[in-house]
């Protein structure tokens, strides 16, 4: 083999004990350097050539006897031959065989500038009478030479995607099915300040003829430090816009399977705004420790009341009292469970704690760019915890093991953890304004949903920019193994689907019957174990509630309970029978199959939309801090006022709202299926109207510890105490839909469509019925009270007109007569007991 340098050979030979040569060229000019010939390829003995044993990996070091390595692949049969499946007929190669990297000259930089140099080193050795060759990659670093590091590289294998520890070093895998050219950038721990790209890069460009597997690309680095390195891969490919494709070399993308992302330290710091986003890796830290007397909850699905709450927006105020280290972190929502014990519920659903970059919105001038997105409903990386949840800056590694700490210390007091997934989207956004940080730069084409008849634009079912591509094959795994890593690596016990409609739509956004990811999610054996609930709509219109694809196995967001109670309650006329319907567990939608009573996840309120407090103080949305212009938000709300809008000093008007959010908060309790309530309205917090402020990282969002102390006795204790009465009676949360011996409706006028009174007795097996009636009238309604069981009298538990604590009172109140005065806008509980 004759390399060139400045017009002269230079070859030097000696014998070695393992090698009958050892060639070293040096190379003055990375240009001249030739590459490895196909006539040398050739000589690769029959254990290495490709074409002649796909399963053995090139792995061996200068002047030790050679062993070939198996390659690792992912036992996982589905991924296997979804991967035999993307072979092209130009990308054949396996992943071993000598490698052709080359060590790129420009510097790693956002905009694809820089200044790096590096000196390539080709060693090439006889093994058992063979050729084989092995190259060391060396960065000049004139300024400090003792740093400078050695790399050994391999060609690498496919699986597992990511970043792996294999028996030759670190192991870089990555999906592009069109790219041309994908380099990868690393920067060592000692180089610079993380989140920096400013030219202290190195760049491996892989060559497609040897770290090529199908459409997987790949390397392996023996010499990397096994943590604190950060990676990104530069990808190019076509350049056909109308064809779909947005390859930009110039941008560092995040691999979608980095399991850590490195960027800003804290939640908010300006300073640091448009910090870059790296992967990272970890194989030094020793596993989590789980403790030896730990175990899941299991808690069974009918029986679950779940909280949806923020982690940041938890503890991040002032009044939480935490300190300031640690407020707004995984570690301050653990200083908290207390209140989640005493508050009663025994889930948290956790908006989104994928990597997200709160600032996406001042990347340029626009009517938000005043904004910090708090709810994180813009993915960035599907396996990565946010980084800025972990306490004082701690970045990713604490931030996975704080999370870890998080889940364990709720398991431990029995509550269980279901994550709001956002599957639907990226925050790459649009054509327009792109925010490219990973897929878009990969491979648009595949993991976005494009419209082919409209020059490759982007569809947007899920209004924000771009949708995902969710019943690809390769963004189905994505997802799919995505979730397993959460189950397998932090316990979490289920997941809630964003906008999952959109999961029901094939590749060209046609909505499928049986959609495969849906499918897959449903039988997947990790998975198994997991609640798995949808928002069966999404912003293009398809609507599923009671219809979504579900296997027996899918609950539902329950849209329409949440608007039937709300209507029913504030005094619309015409909602009784649907009133009955949704507190009796929507049997019109969910009676299919072998479907239950608890897969209709039961609300008033999330997230977006109105909290509890507005949604009886504001007729309409105030949501000008947003800076739409009012055009955000939902306007189709179903709230009152009770008589004035807004904040307001009318004790008459406190008292009716006071009385109406007990009315939700007891419709809520009572009602067959599983039950959702809204962090905050336990107190009866208020965003003052906006009913969309997923941008502000303020008391507007921000959990007030103070108000909950000051209405600890009244307004919290009714919340805390109608929660533990459902949990005590199983009459409220039954396996199976109600039948004629399990209610009773005391109405014989159903068709009377002024009629805004509902009363029903629930039985209990055992004799401890619970009579329940609602008066959503502006005036007293004489209800007649039916007799008891026998040898039992009903005490009054609730009636939500009387102030605390007569409001609740838990052992109930006797005396109870064949009548009662049931006051306008108000409800009663009664309990037949001995």
């Amino acid at each position: 083999m004759i390399y060139e340098e400045n017009d002269e050979t230079r070859v030097d030979a000696r014998d070695e004990v393992s090698a009958d040569y050892l060639v070293t060229v040096h190379v003055a000019d990375m240009k001249k350097a030739l590459p490895l010939s196909l006539e040398a390829r050739k000589e690769i003995p029959p254990n290495l050539n490709p074409s002649i044993n796909k399963k053995s990996s090139y792995s061996h070091s200068l002047r030790k006897p050679f062993k070939a390595t198996p390659l690792l692949y992912d036992s996982n049969a589905t991924k296997v031959s979804l991967i035999a499946s993307l072979l092209s007929s130009n990308t054949s190669r396996s992943c071993i065989g000598p490698s052709g990297l080359k060590l790129s000259k420009r510097a790693s930089s956002g905009n694809g500038q820089g200044l790096f140099r590096g000196l390539v080193k080709h060693r090439m050795t006889n093994v058992y009478g063979q050729r084989a060759q092995e190259r060391v990659l060396e960065e000049e670093a004139p300024q400090a030479p003792e740093t400078t590091p050695s790399l050994k590289i391999f060609p690498g294998q496919a699986f597992p995607l990511g970043v792996s520890e294999v028996e030759s070093g670190i192991n870089f895998a990555i999906f592009s099915q069109h790219a041309t050219a994908v380099t990868l950038c690393l920067s060592l721990p000692e180089r610079g300040k993380f989140g920096r790209l400013d030219g202290d890069m190195i760049e491996l460009a892989l060559d497609p003829h040897v770290n090529k597997t199908g459409d997987i690309w790949h390397i392996c680095i023996e010499d990397l430090p096994r943590s604190n390195v950060l990676y990104g891969y530069r990808i190019d490919g076509p350049h056909g816009w109308r064809q779909g494709h947005r390859f930009d070399s110039s941008i560092v993308l995040i691999d979608p399977y980095a399991k850590l992302v490195e960027g800003r330290r804290y939640f908010g710091d300006a300073s640091k705004k448009f910090s870059s986003l790296l992967g990272t890796y970890d194989f030094e830290s020793l596993p989590f420790d789980w403790g030896e007397t730990y175990k899941l909850p299991n808690i069974p699905e009918k029986d679950l009341v779940v909280y949806e709450m923020n982690v940041r927006a938890f503890t991040m105020d002032d009044s939480s009292g935490l300190d300031t280290k640690i407020r707004g972190s995984y570690l301050g929502l653990i200083e908290k469970i207390p209140h989640l014990l005493e508050l009663g519920i025994n889930a948290v659903e956790l908006l989104p704690v994928f990597e997200f970059d709160e600032f996406e919105f001042q990347r340029r001038p626009n009517p938000r760019d005043h904004m910090i997105n708090t709810w994180g409903y813009s993915t960035i990386n599907f396996f990565a915890p946010m980084s800025r949840y972990a306490s004082d800056g701690g970045g990713p590694l604490n931030a996975s093991w704080e999370f870890k700490e998080m889940v364990k210390a709720l398991h431990g007091a029995g509550i269980e953890v279901i994550l709001d997934v956002v599957c639907n989207h990226t925050n790459e956004a649009d054509d327009a304004n792109p925010y490219t940080t990973s897929f878009r730069g990969i491979d648009n084409k595949v993991y976005y949903m494009l419209d082919v008849n409209n020059n490759g634009q982007l569809l947007n079912f899920s209004g924000c920019g771009n949708t995902f591509n969710c019943n690809h094959p390769v963004v189905m795994e994505l997802i799919l193994d995505s979730l397993r890593h959460w189950v397998v690596e932090y316990h979490v016990d289920g997941f809630r689907f964003d906008l999952a409609s959109i999961l029901c739509r094939g590749t060209d956004g046609s909505p499928l019957n049986a959609p495969p990811l849906i499918r897959a999610i449903a039988k997947d054996a990790v998975l198994s174990r997991c609640k798995i609930i949808s928002e069966p709509w999404d912003c293009g219109g398809l609507y599923l509630v009671g219809k979504f694809p579900n296997w027996d196995r899918w609950a539902e967001w329950n849209g329409k309970y949440r608007d039937d109670i709300r209507r029913f309650i504030k005094g619309d006329s015409g909602m009784k029978g649907s009133f009955a319907t949704r507190v009796a567990g929507s049997a019109d939608l969910y009676k299919v199959n072998k479907r239950k009573p608890y897969h209709s996840v039961n609300f008033v309120i999330a997230h977006d939309g109105f909290t509890l407090y507005d949604l009886v103080s504001y007729n309409f949305k105030h949501n000008d801090a947003n800076g739409e212009g009012g055009n955000d938000g939902s306007n189709d709300n179903f709230s009152w006022n009770c008589g004035f809008e807004g904040e307001t000093d009318d004790i008459s008007i406190k008292s009716l709202r006071s009385r109406q959010m007990k009315n939700f908060h007891l419709a809520l309790m009572i009602s067959q299926g599983t039950p959702m309530m809204l962090m905050g309205d336990e107190y009866g917090h208020t965003r003052y109207g906006n009913n969309n402020s997923y941008g502000h990282d303020t008391t507007i969002n921000h959990f007030q510890w103070g108000q909950l102390d000051t209405r600890k006795s009244n307004h919290f204790r009714f919340f805390a105490k109608a929660i533990k009465f459902r949990r005590t009676h199983p009459v409220f949360h039954q396996e199976n839909f109600l039948n004629k011996g399990d209610v009773t409706w005391h109405e014989d006028n159903w068709d009377n469509y002024d009629s805004k009174f509902l009363a029903f007795t629930l039985h209990d097996n055992n004799g401890g019925d619970i009579y329940l009636a609602f008066n959503a009238h502006d005036y007293s309604v004489g209800a007649s009270i039916p007799q008891p069981p026998v040898n039992r009298n009903w005490f009054r538990v609730v009636d939500t007109n009387l102030e605390s604590p007569n409001d609740f009172v838990p052992d109930g109140v006797p005396g109870i007569g064949s009548t009662y005065n049931i006051a306008p806008y108000s409800s009663i509980l009664l309990e037949a007991k001995l």
